[in-house]
C-alpha cells in the first residue's frame, strides 16, 4: 500500500512538472451600426482588415435616426448615419461625437422621364417627395432657395426613400429628392430622369458620417484608434474596387446590380475628416437652424478630427 505522504509528494511533483496551458482570451467584439444603403457598404469589408483579437459585428439599421440612437444608447459601439441625424442629436445635447467621414454624395433630384421638370426651378407647383429632417431635404431646400423658390412653391409629399421610385413610377409624384440606390433604379429602368445632383452649395456633397458615444472616446481611446484604422482600410478598399463594392451591395443589401452600376459613381466613400469637412458640417448646422429643424447649434467639439488627424499623419 502506498503511504499517504508518498502519494501527496508524487502528486505535487506532477503538478510542478506538468506544462502550463493558458486559455486563449476571447476576442473583443466591436458592434458596428450600418445603414442598409450602398453609402454604408464599407463595414462589410471590415472583416479582411480586422486585426487578431477583435471581431466586428455589423448591425444593420433601416434609418439614420435608428443607427444614431443606437450609438447614443450604447447598443452599438460605433455607427454610420447622415450628417442630419448627427446634427439633430448633437443640437439636442445627446452625447454623440463625429470622428470620421463615411460617404459623400449619394443624393439626387429625379423627375419623371420626359417630363418638363429638368431643372430645380421647374419644381415650382410640382409634387415633390421629401423626407422631413433628412440630409437630402436640407440640400434640396438650399438649392431651391438659390433658384428663388421655397417650400411654399412646391407640394411636398412625405415619402420614405425606399418608396420614392415606386411613387414616381405610379405617377403619385412629379419628382423626388432621394438617396441611392433609388435614383439609380429610376434612371436604369427608364422611369426617371436626372434633374441634378444637389452639390452646388456651401455644404458640397457632405452626407454620411462615422460617430461614437463620448464615453467611448474618453474611456476606450485605443478601441477608437483600432476601429478607425479598420474603417480607413475597409473604406479605401471598397472605394478602389467598385466591382467588389457592387457585388457586396447585391449580396448584403439585396439591391439590383443594374441600378447599382448607375448609383456607384454618385457614391464617394471616404474616411477623411478635416477642416473642409468641419466647415461644411458647420454650414449644414446653420441651414438646419435657419429651417428651424434644430433650436440651437451643436456644442463645439461635436466634430472631432483628433483621431483621424493622428491616423493621417502616421
Amino acid at each position: 500500500m502506498i503511504a499517504r505522504r508518498t502519494l501527496l509528494a508524487g502528486l505535487g511533483a506532477g503538478l510542478v512538472s506538468a506544462p502550463f496551458v493558458a486559455r486563449a482570451a476571447a476576442p473583443v467584439t466591436i458592434r458596428m451600426g450600418s445603414l442598409k444603403l450602398i453609402h454604408s457598404i464599407a463595414p462589410y469589408f471590415y472583416e479582411r482588415f480586422t486585426p487578431a483579437g477583435y471581431v466586428v459585428e455589423v448591425i444593420p439599421f433601416e434609418s439614420p435616426t435608428e443607427c444614431k440612437n443606437a450609438v447614443v444608447t450604447k447598443s452599438v459601439d460605433f455607427g454610420t448615419f447622415g450628417i442630419a441625424s448627427a446634427t439633430l442629436g448633437a443640437a439636442a445635447g445627446e452625447p454623440l461625437t463625429v470622428i470620421a467621414s463615411t460617404c459623400n454624395g449619394g443624393m439626387a433630384i429625379i423627375s419623371k422621364k420626359d417630363s418638363d421638370v429638368r431643372a430645380v426651378k421647374d419644381l415650382r407647383g410640382k409634387r415633390v417627395a421629401l423626407w422631413p429632417g433628412s440630409t437630402q431635404e436640407v440640400f434640396a431646400l438650399e438649392r431651391m432657395r438659390m433658384e428663388g423658390l421655397s417650400i411654399k412653391d412646391i407640394v411636398p409629399v412625405r415619402i420614405s426613400f425606399s418608396e420614392m421610385h415606386i411613387a414616381l413610377a405610379r405617377g403619385d409624384i412629379d419628382a423626388y429628392v432621394g438617396a441611392e440606390p433609388a435614383p439609380g433604379v429610376s434612371l436604369s429602368s427608364g422611369v426617371g430622369q436626372l434633374v441634378e445632383y444637389p452639390y452646388g452649395t456651401e455644404m458640397g456633397s457632405l452626407n454620411m458620417v462615422f460617430g461614437t458615444h463620448r464615453d467611448t472616446i474618453a474611456g476606450k481611446p485605443d478601441l477608437v484608434r483600432t476601429m478607425l484604422e479598420i474603417h480607413r482600410k475597409g473604406t479605401e478598399f471598397a472605394a478602389k474596387n467598385r466591382d467588389a463594392m457592387i457585388d457586396m451591395a447585391v449580396m448584403k443589401l439585396g439591391q439590383k446590380r443594374e441600378a447599382l452600376v448607375v448609383s456607384a459613381p454618385n457614391v464617394d466613400l471616404t474616411w477623411k475628416l478635416g477642416p473642409d469637412e468641419v466647415k461644411k458640417a458647420e454650414a449644414y448646422a446653420r441651414h438646419m437652424l435657419a429651417l428651424k429643424q434644430i433650436k440651437r447649434l451643436p456644442e463645439p467639439g461635436f466634430v472631432d478630427t483628433t483621431f483621424v488627424d493622428a491616423m493621417r499623419d502616421a
